[in-house]
């Protein structure tokens, strides 16, 4: 399974992004997927994870409230939507599939994408 997460930029604090993370194989594939970020100097961290089939959706404290994690099945794509955005958002975003361990594990998912740079300017 291959995956090509887009949708980053720069933006002003307060501000929205939406990152899209398009697999080359349908959900039977790409199972559970996540959202993960890491910022330059620091380890690679869980942003948030949803389902198979949707149904349930989990965050790192830090995204609560702010952070939407959605996916389309008949795309074959998973979505964030990032509101109310921080400078300590910036980082390189990159999507994850096939779960294999806990959800907030970055040793849990079998397949990784390319990241997107996310830039928040205060």
């Amino acid at each position: 399974v291959q995956l090509q997460a887009s949708g980053g930029g720069l933006v002003q604090a307060g501000g929205s992004l939406r990152l899209s993370c398009a697999a080359s194989r349908p959900s039977s594939s790409t199972g559970d997927m996540a959202w993960f970020r890491q910022a330059p100097g620091k380890e690679r961290e869980f942003v948030a994870a949803i389902t198979l089939g949707g149904g349930s959706t989990f965050y790192a404290d830090s995204v609560k409230g702010r952070f939407t994690i959605s996916r389309e099945g008949a795309r074959n794509r998973a979505y964030l939507q990032m509101n109310n955005l921080k400078p300590e958002d910036t980082a390189v975003y990159r999507c994850a599939a096939r779960r294999i361990g806990p959800y907030s594990d970055v040793h849990g998912y079998r397949y990784w994408g390319v990241g997107t740079q996310v830039t928040v300017s205060s």
